[in-house]
């Protein structure tokens, strides 16, 4: 009889401990779920600033097509991206196009004198800030999430429930590892 107790005990306390870690690595995944869709906002208001900063470039420097129209295509390949993954591919490549579309506008005095462009400048660079910020964040939640998955005795649960590891927001190219030169 005393044998039967001691198993079911065994049972009951497995079952909690599974459902406990269940219910953490759910928190956790919605957690890092939140922290992207954050991001996404703020990678939505980069998107929503470039047509207005490129349209601004384009009145003064309409003979450097084809930086607009790099930089409009990569707007385009980061909106449309599909994945965590493929949006911080899509991120890096527009940060790259705007770091060259900044650099034609050197080329301008005018331009930079413009007040609208230095509006849209300071807001693109604020929002960059933003991202920064948010991405930190979501990658602290990623590492926590994974470290929960993958650690023993919890990933036995893992894997049968078909929980992931997640993406790191990380800078693919050591060229986008530099914040883009504002300058006036």
């Amino acid at each position: 009889m005393i044998a039967i107790w001691i198993v079911l005990g065994v049972v009951v306390v497995l079952i909690i401990w599974a459902i406990a870690s269940y219910n953490s690595l759910v928190s956790l995944r919605e957690q890092v779920r939140a922290a992207w869709a954050q991001i996404d906002v703020v990678l939505k208001r980069r998107h929503d600033l470039i047509p207005n900063l490129v349209e601004t470039v384009k009145g003064y420097a309409s003979h450097e097509r084809e930086t607009l129209e790099r930089v409009i295509a990569a707007r385009n390949a980061a909106v449309a991206a599909p994945s965590p993954s493929a949006s911080v591919a899509a991120e890096g490549m527009l940060s790259g196009a705007l770091r060259q579309l900044f650099a034609v506008a050197e080329a301008y005095p005018d331009l930079k004198a413009n007040a609208n462009f230095m509006q849209l400048q300071s807001e693109l660079t604020s929002t960059e800030n933003q991202i920064s910020g948010q991405r930190q964040g979501y990658n602290a939640l990623v590492q926590r999430y994974n470290t929960a998955m993958l650690s023993f005795p919890t990933n036995l649960m893992a894997g049968p429930f078909g929980f992931t590891p997640q993406p790191f927001f990380e800078v693919q190219d050591a060229a986008q590892r530099e914040a883009p030169a504002v300058k006036f």
